[in-house]
């Protein structure tokens, strides 16, 4: 066959970790999901992982892997995040990448990608080799292979990447048209195709300067280009078909139509749209239209016949090179009347940053190992696995063994200042419209991380110098002025230390019971003592405990006292331990005066002994702070329902007598009645098992008043518990009883128009299909009545999830 297709897909998300606690905290914006690597999970990566394929009827009729279909690559920072939060999808895709080696003679439909997407051109030589390094070794570390080719952040290219590239062994990129400059054929005069005029039908071989090569694919622009901004997704075989109408008549010559787009297109950006992507590759497959490979095995087949050069410092996102990542050059997001003024400041900022932690970085590390930047290139075997004995290993290696605890400590500070130095270098920073938006601000986060494992390994800050660079960088909202001011105003409130892992632990001590070892995010926290006493509403908790990072190792011993008045009210104070007689002291004191109800001396007591390591609500990590506010309004919330449910029933008589006479209810009547009708379908959804007879008369009234109802909210809540349910049915498929319970809800919740997410539900239905369906049929046909119940309602079940059943 002479026509081939290839659909590349780019996954990636910024690293949204807090950089202090190496995990992402609570984002309000992708409600009703906890951040938004959970809600591109749900509508992106976990459905292509599982795409649904529907018959002609609407209904599934099969479910298939997407990534064992097509080329992609997973940015290593949100693969880690997978590996730790959805190791279900995170597995899919790892043993997809194995499926397609079966499918594609020995070549894996997986790509390694730059680290922690920096714009390479711009990146120093050091950082581009170790960018490039640290994507190879993790790659290798998931996928079980060595890498064939490589993604380029925003494809974004020069020769001395290509040239580092080449010389870690990674055979190809992919790269946009318009980064075409000339090609020829070996030997032949060079013709000019800038400007997007390169075929993109065939792969290029680029000659380097060191004498090496590179292979380039120029992937197809005007399709690419349909399939994120002009609704191409809307139809599987409307997608197949314009990627059929690329090929041309060549009299037998082999063709390579290829794409490449986000990844989170399929799904994410377009609703369904995993499922346009494996209907179009079933349609095309299916009816021997083409054949779909990857890039790695149609080298194999058809080398490059072709030499090109590239357009260096370009990339796909920027009609201006790379501009968008230094310079004001005009490409945004669309935010009105801003300019991007701040982003060469920015740049200018981070670059002197980079030096100065460079020079220490060096200076500081060169006694305990001989060539700290082949130290840092090999830190990413640290960085995959934290455990105590990799990381003596990974210090053993590099001649730093038998050292004392501050001593390791130092070593690990001064990596982590090199991680944090190229995380802060992520594209996104530069990418959107504003320095105070959070992508800037993260960047910004991580030179402040930078900066203070800097001044602890290495004795000398360069915080008041980089600020004093931000002040150059205007931010297009008034009220932050610069990025001096957002960094004062964002980023050094959120800055941690042990002491403020310790006041965290502290004041949520008081609301949650914590095992004698626990963890908080990258810290372990070891309780030596905890006495917690109530009175009322009052409560105080003392005690001491080592805080230890899991990141640098670094440890500090810290004794404790918090008082909560009652509500939000909240006072407490954390320092060094400072022994067992001043601590018995000083908790005995404020243990006494609390006994008596003195409120004033606790809180004089504190100021003491604390001096001015105070904390308060507000210096809790944002997951728990909210943990703590639902605990506080808790009672407050049940108070106000028992309020509204007290209206609600006194006057349901006049307002159904409103509602037959055709009255619109007051307000004063229509929030207390909403409000309640939502909470008791909220709590009967969360119960773990549902009434049915209770579901229909709650949703009854919902219709009945015609409220709209939490459409959002109780279709997540509805969703997760049809999944719960459904994966016992896939448990115990013999289970009539909740197959009916199952079946009945699904009836019953149809009415009011939730937002269900049946996705997890319909592929459970077709797994217990392939695996029951047909000997519960024959069971039933023998004459058992219960196998014959049960096909009835599996069946209705699969009307009410579109999946076909056989």
């Amino acid at each position: 066959m002479s026509r081939y297709i290839c659909i590349h897909g780019h996954f990636y998300q910024p690293p949204r970790e807090n950089p202090w606690l190496e995990e992402v905290e609570l984002q309000d914006s992708s409600f009703p999901y906890h951040d938004w690597n959970q809600r591109i999970t749900a509508e992106c990566y976990a459905p292509n992982a599982a795409s649904r394929i529907l018959d002609a009827s609407g209904r599934l009729s099969d479910i298939v892997n997407n990534y064992s279909k097509i080329s992609f690559n997973f940015g290593p920072t949100l693969l880690s995040w997978m590996e730790r939060h959805t190791p279900a999808v995170y597995r899919t895709i790892i043993d997809a990448d194995r499926e397609s080696r079966e499918t594609f003679s020995g070549h894996g439909s997986a790509l390694a990608q730059v680290y922690n997407h920096v714009i390479m051109p711009l990146a120093s030589p050091r950082d581009k080799r170790t960018q490039i390094v640290w994507g190879i070794r993790d790659f290798e570390y998931r996928f079980g292979r060595k890498p064939e080719g490589m993604w380029l952040a925003e494809t974004a290219v020069d020769l001395e990447t290509l040239e580092a590239l080449a010389e870690n062994g990674i055979r190809f990129t992919i790269l946009a048209p318009r980064q075409a400059g000339r090609v020829r054929s070996p030997g032949k005069r060079w013709r000019d195709v800038s400007g997007g005029r390169v075929d993109p039908k065939q792969p290029y071989r680029c000659n380097l300067p060191s004498g090496s090569s590179i292979d380039l694919f120029f992937y197809d622009g005007p399709i690419s280009q349909d399939i994120a901004f002009n609704n191409l997704l809307a139809s599987g075989e409307r997608f197949a078909g314009r990627l059929l109408g690329a090929f041309t008549d060549t009299h037998g010559q082999n063709q390579l139509v290829h794409i490449a787009t986000d990844g989170e297109t399929y799904g994410h950006h377009h609703r369904h749209g995993d499922m346009a992507l494996a209907y179009c590759i079933r349609h095309i497959e299916s009816n021997n239209l083409a054949k779909v490979t990857v890039y790695g095995e149609y080298l194999e087949k058809f080398p490059p016949t072709q030499e090109a050069e590239i357009l260096e410092n370009t990339s796909w996102s920027c009609a201006h090179g790379v501009e968008r990542w230094r310079q004001d050059c005009g490409c945004n997001t669309g935010g009105g009347e801003w300019t991007q003024a701040w982003r060469p400041p920015l740049r200018r900022a981070l670059d002197w940053l980079r030096d100065n932690l460079e020079a220490v970085y060096e200076r500081e590390l060169s006694p305990y190992m001989g060539d700290p930047w082949k130290a840092r290139d090999e830190y990413i075997n640290v960085i995959l696995d934290r455990s105590e004995d990799n990381v003596r290993s990974f210090l053993r290696y590099n001649g730093a063994e038998g050292l004392a605890r501050s001593d390791e400590v130092k070593i690990l500070c001064l990596l982590e200042t090199q991680r944090h130095a190229m995380l802060m270098y992520t594209s996104c920073g530069w990418f959107f419209d504003e320095i105070s938006g959070l992508e800037a601000t993260q960047a910004l986060r991580y030179a402040a991380r930078a900066i203070q494992l800097c001044e602890k390994a290495g004795g000398v800050s360069f915080e008041s110098g980089f600020i004093e660079r931000l002040q150059a960088a205007p931010s297009n909202v008034p009220e932050f002025g610069t990025g001096a001011q957002i960094y004062e105003r964002l980023v050094r409130p959120a800055m941690v230390d042990l002491l403020r892992v310790g006041a965290h632990y502290a004041v949520s001590s008081l609301f949650k019971d914590y095992e004698e070892t626990a963890t908080v995010y990258s810290y372990t926290i070891k309780r030596e003592r905890h006495e917690r006493r109530e009175a009322g509403r009052q409560k105080l908790a003392t005690g001491r405990a080592s805080i230890r990072s899991n990141i640098t190792w670094d440890e500090r011993a810290s004794s404790f006292a918090v008082l909560h008045l009652g509500d939000h009210n909240l006072v407490g104070g954390v320092r060094d331990y400072i022994g067992e007689e001043a601590f018995a002291q000083v908790t005995g004191e404020i243990g006494d005066a609390f006994e008596r109800s003195d409120l004033p001396e606790i809180i004089r007591l504190m100021d003491k002994h604390f001096d001015s390591h105070n904390y308060s609500l507000w210096h809790l990590f944002k997951d728990e702070q909210r943990y703590v506010f639902d605990r506080i309004m808790g009672s407050a919330l049940e108070e106000i329902e028992g309020s509204f449910r007290r209206i609600y029933d006194h006057h349901y008589p006049i307002m159904q007598v409103m509602r037959e006479l055709r009255i619109p209810l007051p307000r004063a009547l229509a929030t207390p009645a909403e409000y309640t009708i939502n909470a008791n379908l909220r709590r009967l959804l969360e119960s773990a098992e549902p009434e049915l007879e209770q579901l229909q008369a709650i949703v009854g009234e919902i219709r009945k008043w015609g409220f709209a109802g939490e459409k959002t909210t109780i279709g997540f809540i509805a969703s997760q518990k049809i999944d719960e349910m459904m994966e016992r049915l896939s448990r115990h498929p013999e289970d009539l009883g909740l197959l009916k319970t199952i079946e009945g809800m699904l009836k019953i919740l149809k009415a009011p128009a939730l937002e269900l997410d049946l996705m997890r539900a319909q592929h459970l239905h077709f797994q217990i299909a392939r695996r029951h369906y047909i000997s519960m049929r024959e069971t039933a046909e023998s004459g058992d009545a219960a196998a014959e119940e049960w096909v009835e309602r599996f069946d209705d079940l699969g009307t009410y999830l579109q999946v076909r059943s056989a």
